[in-house]
């Protein structure tokens, strides 16, 4: 299967004690794949992967893969600052029978240069035979990917493309124009998706998708077919919401709204903690224009009011 589209940047659902929910997880899939997401993409950042134990992290893409079985492709996040330890991590993760591939982001706290980040991605894409992901997000590892050191990285034929989350289409525009035309790149933040489709990228890794997947789908699909009517329709309808996304640290308001929606409890894992009261208002009363409650189980207050 061809890795383009709009996958989803799983969020991975705890129960009220903390633990890892797998029947809400096993649920959520199914759900994305059902309402025509590409592909997913368990254990990165929308998905708490930094603080879950080693043991939880590979339950969570072992869970992932199993529910798939193989409808959709999967990419495993696999991420550490210390690169014998991703490394480490990406071996453990070639042993996932299934597994499509892994995305690993940027060292994080290190702030290495280019030369180190070259070294390091080397060393994780050697030492599998699995399709490789970059994934560029400065903003939470303090560390940016330049172009030039991704076209030497993309040489290595096992790294496939990156998932370019540092919201600068200066430098998006300038690696779509030098990489090679079978180099995927991704935007990483969903209001930047249409402008790095038009320049010739291959998709969305999206969060809003956790709360509509069908919606962001379709608006991903069609830009990719080049129905622009349609692609910025759906973004003009739903674009507010996907920057409600980011009112508070990702994933707590995606978490929150998927609580709405009754897909998963609203638990996160410190330091990562819940919306505050006045964004959960915010986010109620928009969940409720843009009609995404019909149908939905209300088990307290009725936010269709709004």
């Amino acid at each position: 299967m061809e890795l383009m589209g709009c996958g989803t940047a799983l969020v991975t659902p705890f129960r009220k004690d903390g633990g890892v929910d797998e029947p809400a997880l096993h649920a959520l899939v199914n759900w994305q794949i059902e309402s025509g997401i590409d592909f997913l993409v368990p254990c990165g950042t929308t998905g708490e992967a930094s603080t879950l134990t080693e043991a939880e992290w590979l339950r969570v893409v072992e869970l992932v893969v199993a529910t798939t079985a193989g409808r959709v492709p999967v990419f495993a996040g696999c991420t550490h600052n210390a690169t014998h330890e991703a490394v480490a991590k990406a071996r453990k993760l070639a042993c996932v029978h299934g597994l499509t591939g892994i995305l690993t982001a940027n060292p994080y706290y290190n702030r290495p240069g280019q030369e180190g980040q070259y070294q390091h991605f080397r060393a994780v894409a050697e030492a599998v035979d699995l399709p490789v992901l970059l994934y560029n997000i400065p903003g939470r590892t303090g560390a940016n990917l330049e172009p030039a050191t991704v076209l030497r990285l993309a040489e290595l034929p096992n790294i496939i493309g990156i998932k370019e989350s540092s919201g600068n289409l200066a430098q998006i525009t300038e690696l779509l124009t030098t990489a090679p035309r079978n180099f995927k790149v991704f935007a990483g933040d969903d209001g930047i998706a249409l402008p790095v489709i038009s320049l010739g990228g291959s998709g969305l890794i999206s969060v809003a998708s956790n709360a509509i997947p069908g919606q962001m789908s379709r608006m991903i699909g069609a830009a990719m077919e080049n129905d622009w009517v349609t692609a910025r329709r759906i973004n003009r309808q739903f674009f507010r919401l996907m920057q409600a996304h980011f009112w508070e640290p990702n994933p707590a308001p995606i978490k929150a709204v998927l609580s709405m929606l009754g897909r998963c409890e609203d638990v996160l894992r410190l330091p990562m903690v819940p919306v505050s009261a006045a964004t959960r208002r915010k986010l109620e009363c928009m969940v409720g224009e843009l009609g995404m409650l019909v149908g939905v189980p209300q088990t307290g207050e009725d936010l269709r009011m709004f």
